[in-house]
């Protein structure tokens, strides 16, 4: 069985990196060695995985990082802190 992970990097300016991958060691190596120039977190290393989870199907994890990189940076935050009770309220708009 092949497994995915939906994957979140702190960058060094204080930033969210989401991504997917089918082997979260070797991509996470690739963006802590700057391997791909262009890529968001070239210039924001070093980097620290923060969050990640695990799926067996592929399409499940891309659906969920298409999901949580849509997130605001306080729902992400609530997810890397394991607060998953507060994610519903940090979805609602605030009115006035």
């Amino acid at each position: 069985m092949k497994l995915s992970y939906v994957y979140i990097l702190k960058c060094s300016d204080g930033t969210f990196y989401t991504g997917v991958t089918s082997n979260l060691e070797k991509r996470f190596q690739e963006h802590s060695s700057g391997k791909h120039p262009r890529s968001y977190t070239f210039s924001r290393r070093p980097i620290e995985l923060v969050y990640f989870e695990q799926f067996t199907n592929i399409a499940f994890a891309i659906q969920r990082e298409k999901q949580v990189k849509k997130w605001s940076r306080a729902k992400k935050e609530a997810l890397i802190q394991e607060r998953q009770n507060t994610l519903p309220n940090l979805a609602k708009k605030k009115f006035q």
